[in-house]
């Protein structure tokens, strides 16, 4: 079993998650290796919650762009949970592992887990009149 950082999760409410976020990240939760490292499909990882290929594609997609599951470059079936939602197999690797997510958020390395900006749609623009 391992280890969750407590304040992260007491965190999650913000990030404005749906249920099947919930769902996906649990499901990734238990997969993970120490650090946050998940090596699993979404079929597989759809497998273990019960959703549809499509809500899956949807909940991945958002928990990415809230940045609460890193993609990295180039790898296939593979994803991390941020080091502030992550487990580790010691208390002294979570600690560890959350000073370094600190200090390369604040360098600019790391993106902090958000809500994405809210997008304006085109419609909302006001339209330029002319005499």
């Amino acid at each position: 079993m391992l280890i969750q950082a407590h304040l992260g999760y007491a965190q999650l409410h913000r990030l404005e998650l749906s249920k099947a976020n919930y769902d996906l990240l649990s499901a990734m939760t238990e997969v993970q290796r120490p650090g946050g490292e998940v090596n699993a499909s979404q079929a597989e990882l759809r497998a273990r919650v019960g959703l549809s290929k499509n809500r899956t594609s949807i909940a991945m997609n958002q928990l990415v762009e809230r940045n609460v599951v890193l993609r990295p470059e180039g790898r296939y079936r593979s994803y991390f949970i941020h080091p502030y939602f992550a487990g580790y197999a010691t208390v002294e690797d979570m600690e560890e592992a959350l000073r370094d997510a600190i200090e390369a958020i604040r360098a600019g390395e790391l993106p902090e887990p958000s809500v994405p900006a809210p997008q304006r749609h085109l419609a909302a623009v006001p339209t330029r009149r002319t005499a």
